[in-house]
């Protein structure tokens, strides 16, 4: 359960993970309070029934939302000491590898800005504690998988991912001038109903079922550590609870179980019953070749145990999918 004297403040709550980590700390019993910019990357229809789910949730916190720029730390300090906020889970960002490469500013201006002013107006109206969203693609091209905390993160291959690294080392800063604990997960290609439409498996579902063409960038042999939705909440919940003992922390939170981008596909069609039609194009800069996330520390200091196989996480997203259709297939 948790504990009614929590005010958390999550950003990028109209998201698709920002949504379902809000939905699971009300269901428990936080208060919440969530902030958003619709930022017009994708429709804010979609943004606004995410915030509906969340007030439709059988509740037993409590949801407020008000729409603002992370970038305004006036606005957001202003915000949280008004709210009484005591902690934050950072999640809003520009996502999306492809897109930054062609608006690295907006990616640099939204991610790194944005991010270091929640931790600035975190320290301001002392808060005890921060979770911020990074991303396997800090790994970039890495040789050894799978990739470990550990590993040398120094050459990022889209400016999203650079702008994810950014975030990680000024977390480290503050950190060390402030003393705020800060964790920061890096999410491997995150799945599930609710989907940003834009991604491969939320793509593919609704272009095969409409007997459309989809784009295979490269030979099909690129690979994904996909992780369910539900098991990314839990990671979520767990480095929330767990992070003031550690001072600073990236962890992973992956599905430990890779597919290549052809058995995806393959996979996709067979939950559809439709036959994929497939049009090969070449690979995409910044485009990474493999993520696979190392869970050991994961494992052992959150006590995270990702449980959702690939194929059941997608037969759950296409059925919300068809519910989501009125039942169309």
């Amino acid at each position: 359960m948790g504990d009614t004297s929590n005010r958390i403040l999550v950003t990028g709550a109209a998201g698709f993970i920002g949504s379902h980590v809000c939905r699971a700390l009300v269901a428990r019993g936080d208060h919440v309070v969530g902030v958003d910019n619709f930022d017009p990357f994708y429709a804010r229809s979609i943004k606004d029934a995410n915030l509906g789910s969340i007030d439709d949730s059988s509740a037993q916190g409590t949801f407020v939302f008000r729409e603002l720029d992370i970038c305004d730390q006036g606005g957001l300090t202003t915000l949280m000491r008004d709210r009484g906020v005591t902690s934050v889970i950072h999640l809003a960002a520009k996502a999306g590898v492809r897109p930054s490469i062609a608006d690295p500013v907006g990616y640099v201006r939204t991610n790194v800005l944005g991010t270091q002013s929640v931790l600035s107006a975190s320290s301001e109206t002392g808060c005890d504690r921060v979770v911020c969203a990074s991303s396997s693609s800090v790994y970039g091209n890495n040789e050894r998988t799978p990739f470990s905390e550990a590993d040398h993160v120094e050459h990022p291959i889209s400016p999203y991912a650079a702008t994810k690294r950014a975030c990680e080392l000024m977390s480290e800063t503050h950190h060390h001038l402030t003393g705020l604990p800060i964790a920061n997960l890096r999410f491997f290609t995150v799945f599930g109903p609710g989907q940003r439409p834009d991604l491969a498996i939320a793509l593919f579902l609704r272009k095969i079922a409409a007997g459309e063409p989809i784009r295979m960038f490269g030979d099909g042999t690129t690979s994904r550590d996909y992780t369910m939705i539900d098991d990314i909440v839990s990671g979520v919940l767990s480095a929330h609870e767990k992070i003031v003992g550690h001072g600073c922390r990236i962890w992973n939170l992956g599905g430990d179980h890779p597919i290549t981008l052809r058995e995806l596909i393959d996979t996709i069609a067979d939950v559809v019953g439709k036959e994929p039609i497939i049009e090969q194009v070449g690979t995409q800069p910044g485009d990474v070749d493999r993520t696979w996330a190392d869970l050991t520390r994961s494992r052992a200091e959150l006590g995270y145990a990702p449980s959702t196989p690939i194929r059941e996480g997608i037969e759950a997203q296409w059925r919300a999918f068809q519910e989501a259709m009125g039942g169309a297939g």
